[in-house]
């Protein structure tokens, strides 16, 4: 069973679809080299539209440019041209629209999980009983409540994105970026964290784009994949996932299921970068 491939060059543009909640137009990154002998194209002339209450995940090989990519839809990084449009308006700054999860925790060690949870709404000047409710609301989403004043060093590697998690979600972004949230977790902490974010997706719908090394991760978790070539990068190919929602683990042993996984891989393994050459 083979996988329905969209290359992005030949979507039809006229066809009916809704207002994009994320626009990325001819987003391009270039870096000097670090041997000081010329410039380095890490994105070159990256497309892709998202609507809204879509996950969306991002793939591609080692290098190729994925967290660079998350970096300037966050504002973290600064593009060389092209943009990024949030609902229509020039979002390149950054913004309260969207709230980031990073690879590895980035809890502050001096606060415990209510206070971690609560750091975005406190720079916002939230602090009084709505923001409170709040917080002890998506610690209960996330499933640590009774671990309130619990500090990050008490907890585990899964706890702690736990509060990650809820830390974003926090502020309300618009979007929702995450980069390889679960990519130091062990194996079985990585699908239960995979289980838990389904539901609590499944609990509002944010907008989420996900980047991820591990292809069955994105197909389990998004409605779309996005493929990725070698450096200077592209985007090759969109995926849709087309399995039913809400999804269970057991899903990943469905031959529909690794159809979709062998198409990506091969899609990552023998993609050309931006410049025509084979991936070597």
């Amino acid at each position: 069973m083979s996988a329905t491939v969209v290359p992005v060059e030949s979507r039809d543009a006229t066809a009916t679809e809704p207002p994009a909640k994320l626009l990325v137009d001819g987003l391009c990154v270039t870096r000097r080299s670090a041997h000081g002998n010329g410039e380095l194209r890490v994105l070159d002339r990256i497309d892709f539209a998202i609507r809204a209450r879509e996950f969306v995940a991002i793939v591609g090989p080692s290098g190729c440019g994925k967290t660079t990519l998350l970096g300037c839809l966050v504002g973290l990084d600064r593009a060389t041209g092209g943009r990024v449009l949030l609902d229509g308006a020039d979002g390149a700054g950054g913004g309260s629209g969207r709230a980031m999860v990073f690879q590895a925790p980035t809890l502050l060690p001096w606060r415990n999980v209510s206070d971690n949870v609560a750091y975005g709404l406190a720079i916002q000047g939230r602090d009084g009983p709505a923001a409170r409710q709040r917080v002890a609301a998506l610690i209960a989403l996330v499933g640590l409540a009774g671990f309130e004043r619990a500090y990050p060093h008490e907890l585990s590697g899964g706890m702690q994105q736990r509060v990650n998690l809820a830390r974003a979600l926090a502020v309300e972004p618009e979007v929702l970026l995450m980069d390889e949230p679960f990519a130091a977790l062990d194996a079985q902490t990585r699908e239960d964290m995979q289980s838990e974010l389904l539901r609590i997706w499944e609990f509002d719908r944010k907008t989420v784009v996900f980047i991820t090394h591990q292809i069955d991760e994105a197909v389990y978790l998004s409605d779309r994949v996005l493929v990725m070539s070698p450096r200077p990068s592209r985007i090759l190919s969109e995926i849709p996932i087309t399995l039913d929602r809400p999804r269970q683990p057991r899903i990943k042993r469905t031959a529909r299921f690794n159809a979709l996984v062998d198409e990506i891989a091969e899609l990552v393994m023998h993609g050309r970068g931006g410049d025509g050459r084979a991936k070597a």
